[in-house]
């Protein structure tokens, strides 16, 4: 009896007093910069506005440009080359590269998956000419989409021997199993 009261007072003792492994942090407070005697005006430089950045919205057009932003196409459908359909062309365009797009953190956040649906003009010159949103998902996943479909590869589609521009959908999967945490 007296060997399980023991036991008893040896378990509470040791669950009260148990610590949870964690070191205390030390809480460090803000020292105010010194105040200056001299005063001394700095010249104000002017800085560029940085680029605003686009959101892409359904049937708009966007063009690819060299820096990675997107450009809103606001000019008439007049791209300067031949757009067949799909059925016309005597071999359709190929496509041999199709990189992926990265989750952005808001949406990983937020957790938001689905579908982002793009129509492609791949052009004759061998470029993505431009990119329409069918259907989009927030969080800055349409954008990346899109950005990733600027940098599809292909073999132009041709008509009589001639290298000519074809509108292809692209459809880019968001996934958060397939998401890594440690990617931006």
């Amino acid at each position: 009896m007296k060997l399980l009261v023991v036991l008893v007072v040896v378990l509470i003792a040791s669950i009260a007093f148990s610590q949870s492994g964690r070191k205390v942090r030390e809480i460090k407070t803000p020292v105010p910069p010194p105040a200056q005697t001299i005063t001394e005006e700095k010249p104000k430089v002017l800085m560029p506005p940085e680029p605003r950045e686009v959101t892409a919205e359904k049937n708009q057009d966007y063009r690819c440009s060299e820096d990675g932003s997107l450009d809103r196409i606001l000019d008439a459908e007049d791209i300067g080359e031949f757009v067949i359909a799909s059925k016309e062309a005597d071999t359709r365009a190929s496509i041999t590269g199709k990189p992926k797009p990265s989750y952005t953190k808001e949406a990983r956040r937020n957790g938001i998956q689905g579908f982002v649906t793009l129509k492609v003009l791949l052009s004759g010159r061998g470029k993505v000419a431009r990119i329409r949103v069918l259907k989009g998902l927030p969080g800055g996943l349409t954008e990346n989409a899109i950005r990733a479909a600027c940098k599809i590869e292909f073999k132009p589609a041709t008509k009589n021997g001639q290298s000519v521009a074809e509108w292809v959908t692209a459809e880019y999967v968001f996934r958060l199993a397939d998401s890594s945490i440690f990617t931006p």
